[in-house]
């Protein structure tokens, strides 16, 4: 749980840009500070005459995160690009909707596409970007169709060839028709390899061959041939030189750092485009015990750019790292163009590995303290019922409840916590067969046996050094049983166990006159807890998780029960048709009201299965 009075004394007297989360982690806002404590810390004044948006905005902010830069104008260009990036929806004045743009090759496809993409995947496809210009990767994509005459339809090849004519792009001269196998995939895919040249930067090749064709075709009087492949000339050698424009004036290039400490590391990259810082992400790096941080980095380096699908042409790293040339070969192989691994030692570039060092740092701490925190509602909570409990240690609890109106469809329900966290691939319904009456306790009995039973049944069938192997939810058995009650669910509880000859401790969750669990029953006396106590809230969760999951339960079988009493009763509707007649008309009320007319609108109800509807319904009503 992030604590904000708590984060705030944390907060650091630097320059940098604060990150507002509301409670589903959505960034809400992007800000500069010339001094992160004091700014931040504004914000959770009362101060009365700030306007109604940042009162809203404030209401709404379940976390913070900051970035520390050296100075207040480098926090001014990265909340820009942040701003740019993510668009949080209280920056109104700096607002816009621009994303940067990528060039996307879809390799993954047996006859690949070129396409604009507004984000990097990590699949097969090959990405060229990000891009300043969306209307540039647009003229390039056109551009690179023309000169290679790829195909830009959404046909699934070779699945759809020859289920369809070929498109207008054949007749215009721009597609080689792949769908109808006019060239070979062989064929198709060297152009693909050409095209890829093209996005490396490699225009000689193609400049000169349009040339050539560009002559030939004069020589030969083919004066609209000729003007085409004149255009397209023109086009790559406009091509080649905004690209040199753009290099010119902005790099991309990664600034990687870390920081670590006994057991863990956090790696930190700032991401530079085009010469802007548009971005930052942090990577844990766990088995870290034994190894300095240059192992670490370089472990990093080869696993992270074995999986991105950009590499840009310059890598920043914090400290010398082993095996540089040979890193740089193959990224410059992966690339297509040479890649470089520098250690800056003065000026500007070290100041931003420093920079991206020092938040590494922050990530590290912040999160020593959020697993500390966690740890205490988890496995510190359990501890804490252990201790209460006098019992050596707890792993795994399971928690029961019974739900019924009236003794109408008796369901219970069993909700598994290890750690201290829910496992709910463990989860178990119950649909109570023996019991017919509001009977809560004849319930508990049958579900808490065939629970056991059935535990007991797959365990006979393992080797007893496999059981802690296995995952399934009644192999297991749990360390602590508790029940939703006192001493009536705790004895019946134990009536089971003693039984099945099985030993383990049960413990019932007591509730006051409200409703609300005030202690817990065991070995016949009922233990407070302190309310404040973080083995209180976690017995509080199990319990209401437990009821929860039964009231779902309960409530999806009345539902049901509810649609078939009525609808499975007219001839020749059955489960399919009882189906689309609900998703059609939402009601019952719906369907009871319709005419012949509108039931035959439904595809699966032919008009004498309409005819039986409306009948029934008609006759029930005036009976």
């Amino acid at each position: 749980m992030f604590d904000i009075t708590e984060e705030l004394k944390k907060l650091p007297n630097s320059p940098g840009v604060y990150i507002m989360h509301d409670a589903e982690d959505a960034i809400i806002y992007v800000g500069k500070a010339i001094n992160l404590h004091n700014r931040v810390r504004s914000y959770f004044r009362k101060i009365v005459g700030r306007g109604p948006q940042i009162d809203k905005m404030v209401a709404q902010i379940a976390r913070f995160e900051y970035i520390v830069t050296d100075s207040e104008l480098e926090a001014l260009v990265l909340e820009n690009n942040l701003i740019k990036e993510h668009s949080p929806k209280y920056n109104t004045m700096l607002k816009d909707d621009k994303t940067y743009p990528y060039i996307k090759v879809t390799m993954g496809e047996e006859y690949p596409r070129i396409l604009l993409s507004r984000e990097m995947k990590k699949d097969k496809s090959k990405y060229f970007g990000p891009y300043t210009s969306a209307t540039a990767v647009k003229d390039t994509i056109d551009l690179m169709n023309k000169l290679y005459q790829l195909r830009t339809c959404n046909r699934k090849l070779p699945r759809d060839i020859g289920m369809e004519r070929p498109c207008l792009n054949y007749h215009i001269k721009q597609c080689l028709a792949p769908c109808q196998e006019y060239i070979s995939q062989e064929d198709y895919r060297a152009r693909v390899e050409q095209a890829l040249d093209f996005l490396n930067g490699n225009y000689k090749p193609i400049l000169k061959e349009l040339e050539q064709k560009m002559q030939e075709a004069s020589e030969q009087l083919e004066f609209e041939e000729a003007i085409r492949y004149r255009d397209l000339f023109n086009s790559v050698k406009s091509v080649a030189q905004k690209q040199k424009i753009t290099d010119s004036v902005g790099e991309d290039k990664d600034i990687i750092a870390l920081a670590k400490d006994e057991t863990d590391a956090v790696v930190q990259v700032f991401f530079v485009r085009d010469g802007k810082l548009i971005g930052r992400e942090h990577f844990y790096m766990m088995h870290v015990d034994g190894y300095d941080s240059a192992q670490i980095l370089l472990d990093f380096v080869k696993q992270f750019y074995a999986g991105t699908p950009f590499i840009p042409k310059e890598l920043m790293l914090q400290e010398e790292i082993a095996d540089i040339e040979i890193l740089e070969k193959w990224l410059s192989t992966k690339k297509g163009s040479r890649v470089y691994l520098r250690v800056p030692k003065k000026g500007s570039k070290e100041k931003l590995v420093e920079l991206a060092a020092q938040n590494a740092h922050l990530v590290l701490s912040q999160d020593k303290e959020r697993i500390k925190r966690e740890e205490g509602r988890t496995i510190g909570a359990v501890r804490e019922i252990a201790s209460l409990l006098d019992l050596e240690s707890i792993h795994r609890m399971e928690a029961f409840d019974i739900s019924n109106i009236s003794g109408f469809a008796n369901v219970g329900s069993m909700v598994v916590y290890e750690k201290g966290k829910p496992k709910r691939s463990d989860y178990r319904k119950f649909k109570i067969q023996s019991v017919s009456g509001p009977d809560d306790y004849a319930c508990m009995k049958e579900v808490l046996t065939r629970r056991f039973v059935h535990g007991m049944e797959e365990r006979a069938e393992l080797d007893r050094k496999e059981i802690d192997k296995e995952f399934g939810s009644f192999t297991k058995f749990p360390d602590l049983l508790l029940m939703d009650g006192g001493r009536g669910q705790v004895n019946i509880a134990l009536q089971v166990l003693n039984e099945l000859h099985i030993d383990i401790p049960v413990c019932g969750m007591v509730k006051d006159d409200n409703h609300r669990t005030r202690g817990l029953y065991y070995h016949n006396v009922e233990i407070p807890i302190d309310t404040h106590s973080e083995g209180f809230k976690l017995i509080t969760r199990i319990q209401d998780e437990a009821h929860r999951f039964a009231i779902e339960y309960h409530r999806s079988l009345r539902s049901k029960s509810q649609v078939k009493s009525v609808l499975d009763e007219i001839p020749g509707v059955g489960p399919a048709r009882r189906k689309a007649l609900m998703k059609h008309f939402k009601s019952i009320d719906e369907i009871k009201n319709a005419s012949v007319e509108q039931l035959c609108e439904v595809s699966e109800i032919p008009e004498h299965i309409a005819n039986q509807i409306y009948e029934f319904f008609h006759e029930d009503v005036s009976s």
